[in-house]
């Protein structure tokens, strides 16, 4: 449900990110979660917030008592390439961040790999243990949600259902006293050769992969943070998890405040690398770039399902066109604009700033980056309209496009803005076209304009000047 915000430290925002198994390359349904929180910390320092972000980097594997997907992740992905875990997770986690930088993804403050904080592991799980809530078994250390109130935290579920042991396909633990316990640290499993193992109170082990969010979080954000961050896949039993683990050893709330972004579907189902319909990032953007899959992923709701096509990719590309001509036609306004203020000069900036405040509503609304793009798009039409077609002055088109930057910034977007030049001879053409204008040489101007056309620049004709644009 949507609440009113407030922090847990007056003025400073605390925000945690589950971060990347560093196994593979990220697939864009992998990255919607990073942009949607990227997204999430420019609009709270927009808004005057101070932020600290902390993301885990699993490289400890990705396991936990039932297995997922049957197989530790990072030794899946060494086994693959024939290399160690580290190496794996040095590769992957270098790919990670590259291709965030290319998608004009902030770094948070703090980014721990989880083999750094073997300690606070094991110092949580002897505290859990300590106060009754975990036990002893077969090797390994449990947490016993028999201890909790209340486990199912989020939604009304079926326990049958969700149930560790009784999913289909997984080989029930039967260590556990619980169906639902998970394991806080091993040091027995079906994977006997997992590379990454330390000494610990309970034997040569390694962390269970819920510890790792819980331990981390308490280590650089304190017992209770503000938000959490992560993609709806995470819900259970990671959060779950995470939650009583936290509660119980630190005897308070975990986290004030979720958000979980919703799924990516190819052809209405779930994109996931378990079923082989995954796109990688640099697989789309290879094709269209990456500023073309960041607009892609903010253009519906952070919650809402999004359906990912070619057709959708397009359009994506197509308004985010639309966009660059609008602020690169500001420009150009900008440096042909008159010096002298006009009479409607206040009118004008007033109906200008209308749309900060129509951003502003749809943001505080629960992120609603859909929304926040409709209300850029109707600035872009005012300026089209109100600006652009029309002799305006200067200062109206400076201020124009600092709002334009402001608003786009806060999501992210046209952070590819670069000079437009010509060739020499181009311009050339385009400046003997301008003097067959002034000498009313409609014959000529067309003919040069068509000329034009046919190496691919678009002429447009403003009360500034002559604009142009690539095709």
């Amino acid at each position: 449900k949507k609440e009113e915000f407030t922090t847990h430290t007056p003025g400073h925002v605390e925000m945690y990110t589950c971060g990347p198994t560093v196994y593979h390359f990220a697939h864009i349904g992998n990255l919607r979660s990073y942009i949607m929180e990227d997204v999430l910390e420019k609009y709270l320092r927009y808004a005057g917030y101070p932020v600290k972000r902390v993301m885990n980097i699993t490289d400890v594997g990705h396991l936990t008592s039932d297995a997922d997907e049957g197989e530790d992740k990072m030794l899946k992905g060494a086994r693959r390439e024939h290399k160690t875990v580290m190496e794996i997770a040095k590769y992957y986690t270098d790919a990670f961040f590259a291709d965030c930088d290319k998608l004009n993804i902030k770094r948070p403050d703090v980014v721990e790999p989880a083999a750094n904080c073997i300690s606070e592991y094991i110092h949580m799980v002897q505290t859990l243990l300590d106060k009754g809530c975990a036990y002893l078994a077969g090797g390994n250390v449990y947490f016993d949600t028999s201890t909790l109130k209340q486990y199912y935290v989020f939604n009304d579920h079926d326990e049958e259902d969700l149930a560790v042991g009784v999913r289909e396909g997984v080989e029930e633990d039967t260590n556990k006293k619980n169906k639902n316990d998970f394991v806080l640290w091993f040091t027995k499993s079906k994977f006997e050769d997992q590379a990454l193992k330390w000494d610990s109170p309970w034997g040569v082990g390694y962390p269970g992969w819920h510890i790792e969010c819980s331990a981390m979080n308490r280590k650089y954000l304190g017992d209770t943070i503000d938000i959490h961050c992560g993609g709806k896949d995470l819900v259970f039993p990671h959060h779950e998890n995470e939650i009583a683990q936290s509660e119980c050893a630190n005897g308070c709330t975990f986290a004030n405040y979720w958000m979980h972004n919703g799924y990516i579907n190819v052809d209405n189902v779930k994109m996931s690398k378990s079923l082989g319909n995954f796109k990688t990032v640099r697989e789309i953007a290879n094709v269209y770039g990456y500023e073309v899959i960041r607009y892609f992923l903010i253009s519906s709701h952070y919650r809402s399902p999004i359906n990912y096509s070619l057709d959708i990719i397009e359009q994506c590309k197509s308004a985010l066109e639309r966009l660059y001509t609008c602020r690169d036609s500001l420009d150009f306004a900008i440096k042909n604009a008159a010096e002298e203020t006009k009479e409607n000069d206040a009118e004008l900036i007033a109906e200008l700033d209308k749309r900060r405040e129509q951003f502003i509503t749809a943001m505080d609304d629960d992120l609603n980056t859909a929304d926040g793009l409709a209300a850029i798009f109707e600035l872009t039409k005012d300026i089209n309209t109100k600006i652009l077609d029309h002799d305006v002055s200067k200062a109206v088109c400076e201020h124009a496009a600092k709002l334009y930057d402001e608003l786009c910034n806060v999501l992210g977007i046209l952070y590819n803005r670069k000079e437009n030049t010509l060739d020499s001879d181009i311009e050339a053409l385009v400046e003997k076209r301008q003097e067959a204008r002034k000498n009313k040489d409609w014959a000529t101007a067309d003919k040069i304009r068509d000329e034009l056309k046919a190496k691919g620049i678009i002429l447009k004709d403003t009360p500034q000047g002559v604009t142009w644009t690539k095709e």
